[in-house]
């Protein structure tokens, strides 16, 4: 739409249009590619539920219905981070799959020879080369710095829930005998 004094010119009014259609669809666009790589990662290697939520979030801006689907995904998200962190088990074996990941990817990245059992063509043998070895690298990071976040902000959470659970089952035993005290 041209200004009727300045051919050739846009009008005030045009700019914001603009500028509030690219916002959308940068907005809807990042929201689906997080909403694809989280549900690709709740099979494959990485943070599944956060970058669902993530995408969900971003989504949400825009659409009523992902905004209604929001509180359950952020929940499953942030109970999965939670549960991650648990018990050190967990952590170790959250924190060799990393190492595997990013140990991977520097070997697929360098390229090794192709074994003599592989019965495809050679070229089969590892395909992408440092883009995907990149990929793996990346993915490893990131599950590292969500291991560390989850552990730094959830196993506090997790340590108070559980003093909280055996404080309440302490009381309600002392209640259940009559005549008992604290001291004996």
């Amino acid at each position: 739409m041209r200004s009727a004094g300045h051919p050739g010119r846009r009008g005030p009014r045009t700019g914001k249009v603009v500028k509030g259609t690219a916002k959308r669809v940068l907005l809807e666009g990042a929201g689906w590619i997080m909403v694809l790589v989280g549900l690709a990662g709740l099979v494959l290697p990485g943070p599944g539920l956060l970058a669902l939520f993530a995408g969900v979030a971003l989504l949400a801006t825009q659409y009523e219905w992902a905004e209604r689907r929001l509180e359950p995904v952020r929940k499953a998200a942030l109970r999965g981070a939670a549960d991650s962190v648990k018990t050190w088990p967990r952590i170790l074996l959250s924190t060799a799959g990393v190492a595997w990941l990013i140990g991977l990817g520097i070997v697929w990245g360098i390229g090794v020879d192709v074994p003599g059992w592989w019965p495809l063509a050679d070229r089969w043998w590892m395909p992408g080369g440092w883009g995907t070895g990149a990929s793996l690298i990346g993915s490893g990071l990131i599950a590292g710095v969500t291991i560390v976040y989850s552990y730094v902000h959830f196993r506090e959470i997790e340590a108070d829930k559980l003093a909280d659970e055996a404080q309440e089952r302490a009381e309600a035993h002392t209640e259940e005998r009559p005549g008992s005290s604290a001291t004996a």
